[in-house]
């Protein structure tokens, strides 16, 4: 996820197309009327391209493998089982991890009200974070109906037709970096919302395994909660241990081949974050006529219609205060339980 759309796309007329509108100095020869309907006008540049950034006209990928009806739920079964058995002999038995106040994930994974979707955030240390992190005592990630639905990287999890069925299996939603907060799949994540489902996002964007503050978050997540029919649960997650389970540099610049052992990881679950969105909003509406930036073509995000600039300035102070939580936990975290 990130703040910005990018446009890039090419230009979607050609120089055919460019040739064909050009004033001629003889006229076209008659066309048929049948050839004629053959034919439509070419789209405006601009709507072609508020098509392309918005992804309204994208198609899905392999989307059907996401389905719990998909070989009546077999496959997805079969991940669970064998992800979820690694994440908990990486997490409990070839490591100790020590997770704060679990029972409030707990019980929002198991019996949060009918309809209510949760929203969980963390930190991102390594690309082992999820799925370990779930792998904790007592936690059920073995149990696919119950597992999370998690934002992942396009260029890292889909790379090809294999990769991609095994993670839509194991429930993950493709995002392309750099395609802003309103490509298509995001708009999938929000569907898993209005079910009522567990949905996972990483806000920070990308693996960092410095030990310092959390760093800023990108306006995805905020979007998500903004535009959701049922406004979700969220609830901030901060761990710190795995990034010396998976380093980035282990050798020669690269990861090892399997996860280390001996290490300790901590898990700090807090409590949910409590956003007045109609207040919010208000605020937004009325800070954002101090600002003069350029527009980047979004759309108005129903059903409060706000206007870019007040987009901006709602999905930034939701982020904001975000990360202000986190990084609290993420103090707690360091002063408390590590060694």
């Amino acid at each position: 996820m990130t703040s910005e759309v990018q446009d890039p796309y090419p230009d979607p007329r050609s120089t055919k197309t460019f040739a064909s509108l050009s004033v001629a100095r003889s006229p076209p020869p008659p066309r048929r009327r049948s050839e004629a309907k053959k034919e439509s006008s070419p789209p405006s540049l601009a709507s072609d391209r508020r098509l392309l950034s918005f992804g309204m006209a994208a198609k899905r990928k392999m989307e059907w493998a996401a389905s719990g009806a998909h070989l009546r739920g077999v496959p997805r079964r079969a991940v669970f089982a064998a992800v979820g058995a690694f994440a908990k002999a990486v997490a409990s038995l070839l490591n100790t991890t020590t997770v704060h106040n679990a029972d409030t994930l707990l019980r929002l994974v198991r019996h949060r009200p009918p309809g209510v979707p949760l929203l969980t955030v963390s930190n991102h240390m390594s690309t082992l974070d999820d799925p370990v992190m779930w792998g904790f005592k007592g936690f059920p990630s073995t149990d696919a109906s119950l597992a999370r639905w998690v934002l992942a990287a396009e260029d890292i999890c889909f790379k090809n037709a294999v990769l991609s069925y095994i993670f839509r299996l194991g429930k993950c939603i493709p995002i392309t970096r750099g395609g802003g907060i309103y490509q298509e799949h995001m708009n999938e994540a929000l569907e898993r919302l209005s079910d009522g489902e567990w949905l996972h996002t990483f806000p920070e964007g990308k693996v960092s395994q410095e030990d310092g503050p959390i760093r800023r978050l990108k306006w995805g997540t905020a979007s998500l909660i903004v535009r959701a029919p049922v406004t979700p649960i969220v609830l901030p997650i901060v761990h710190h241990g795995l990034q010396e389970v998976m380093p980035e540099n282990y050798f020669r610049g690269r990861r090892p081949p399997l996860p280390l052992c001996n290490k300790r990881i901590n898990i700090v679950v807090g409590e949910p974050i409590e956003f007045n969105l109609p207040k919010m909003r208000e605020m937004a509406i009325t800070t954002s006529r101090d600002f003069s930036l350029p527009t980047l073509g979004w759309p108005s995000a129903s059903p409060c219609g706000l206007d870019e600039a007040a987009q901006r300035s709602l999905y930034n102070a939701i982020s904001d205060r975000i990360q202000a939580v986190m990084e609290s936990l993420r103090i707690f975290g360091k002063k408390n339980l590590t060694s």
